[in-house]
């Protein structure tokens, strides 16, 4: 069986969840800080639906060695035998290298001109990609079309003493994130901008174990967004939708549920713009004014992804005694939210909840609700390649982080 590299995100550890998550902490082993080594065939992974994993690749080798004068080596020695496997054309070379001890940008450069020689000798023409840095970045990769028919993105990986040697076969779309994002019709930066690649990670940690989709060859990334599961997602602070359009391009049906009759008809407007603009949706979405706290929701629900009420946006740290009241206002909501839902769910329904917590000069603050989950009724899912103090999306400039949250309904 061939087996799977993912070039992880800016935090590792959600991609790592993510990963888990959908196909088991069995088959998956952490690589360095930025990998995740899985032991399933590229067909048998939907890239298409993985937030936290920027760079898909095809393990084609182990070098029994993590020289770089070695690995130089052996790429002159091996590629000659491989060209006749490639379609007539200019080919595209590229090379990404992480975790490998001196290895520099400019050595990396030169290596790459030393394999375009090796290349022009054999009668093919190729255009090296140089690096700015030790990794060529999405932009790069995409503009260049290293993932086609005619590119080869070689991407090496630390692995002890030993060096992985993939080949990138998708990377991550950053163009139809953005667009996906910042061209929707209706945004509100007071309700939270949840990244659509984030929103796909909270519908992976409620959806737990998927299928594996089909497909013919090795290099097919496979489909997922073209399935559909059969299952609704609810998400019951829906504000302005990103996480249902997430999931409508998934597969699955989306039922969203908000206080605020305005953040109803934003999701709605959204949603409508992404079958009309984006592409036509197989699946269908159900929109509701209600409050998560007292709603009993009358229609299917498979599992639960959202994020909740994140609080008075700041922009500050503020005082101790506001930023107590502010965590004490959402620890309220969540109680509410939680033993509400408890009572309308069975054992073993599964909910990921994006909750905030707050980067104070101590570290991050969070709801004193989140220690009484068994009390609530529910099991709080732990990860084996993750931990959960590391299940946190933030940035540097912001306050408010959001702490990710896997439950299991006991």
């Amino acid at each position: 069986m061939s087996q799977t590299l993912c070039i992880l995100g800016r935090q590792p550890a959600l991609g790592l969840a993510e990963l888990e998550s959908l196909y088991g902490s069995g088959v998956l082993r952490p690589v360095g800080q930025t990998a995740a080594l899985l032991e399933l065939e590229p067909r048998h992974i939907d890239f298409s639906r993985l937030g936290g994993t920027v760079k898909f690749c095809k393990v084609l080798t182990v070098i029994d060695s993590s020289n770089w004068g070695d690995i130089q080596k052996f790429l002159a020695q091996s590629i000659p035998e491989h060209l006749d496997y490639l379609p007539e054309g200019k080919l595209k070379l590229g090379l990404s290298v992480f975790g490998l001890k001196g290895v520099s940008v400019q050595r990396l450069n030169a290596t790459a001109l030393e394999l375009k020689k090796t290349i022009k000798r054999e009668g093919r023409n190729v255009r090296v990609i140089p690096n700015k840095e030790l990794a060529l970045n999405s932009a790069q990769v995409l503009h260049n079309q290293l993932t086609g028919s005619l590119g080869w993105e070689f991407v090496f990986v630390a692995d002890g003493q030993r060096t992985i040697l993939a080949q990138n076969i998708a990377e991550q779309d950053i163009d139809a994130y953005s667009l996906r994002d910042r061209e929707r019709p209706k945004r509100d930066s007071r309700v939270g901008m949840l990244p659509p690649k984030l929103a796909q990670i909270i519908i992976n940690l409620g959806a737990g174990r998927q299928p594996a989709p089909p497909a013919t060859t090795d290099e097919d990334c496979g489909s997922l967004s073209s399935v559909n599961f059969d299952k609704t997602v609810l998400d019951p602070f829906c504000g302005t939708g990103v996480l249902l359009q997430e999931a409508l391009m998934m597969g699955y049906e989306a039922y969203g549920t908000d206080l605020e009759p305005r953040m109803v008809e934003y999701s709605d407007t959204n949603l409508h713009w992404l079958q009309t603009t984006i592409r036509p949706i197989g699946t269908s979405f159900r929109l509701e004014v209600a409050d998560g706290t007292n709603y009993e929701w009358p229609h299917q629900k498979s599992f639960i992804a959202c994020e909740t009420y994140l609080g008075r946006a700041l922009t500050t740290l503020p005082s101790e005694n506001d930023l107590q009241q502010i965590v004490q206002d959402c620890n309220y909501i969540h109680k509410k939210f939680l033993q509400n839902l408890a009572r309308q769910v069975n054992p073993g329904f599964r909910a990921c909840i994006a909750v905030p917590t707050w980067r104070t000069k101590q570290g991050f603050k969070h709801m004193p609700v989140l220690d009484q989950l068994t009390d609530l009724g529910y099991t709080r899912m732990s990860f084996v390649h993750a931990a959960e103090s590391d299940l946190v999306y933030y940035r540097d400039d912001q306050v408010v982080g959001r702490e990710l949250v896997v439950l299991e309904r006991k």
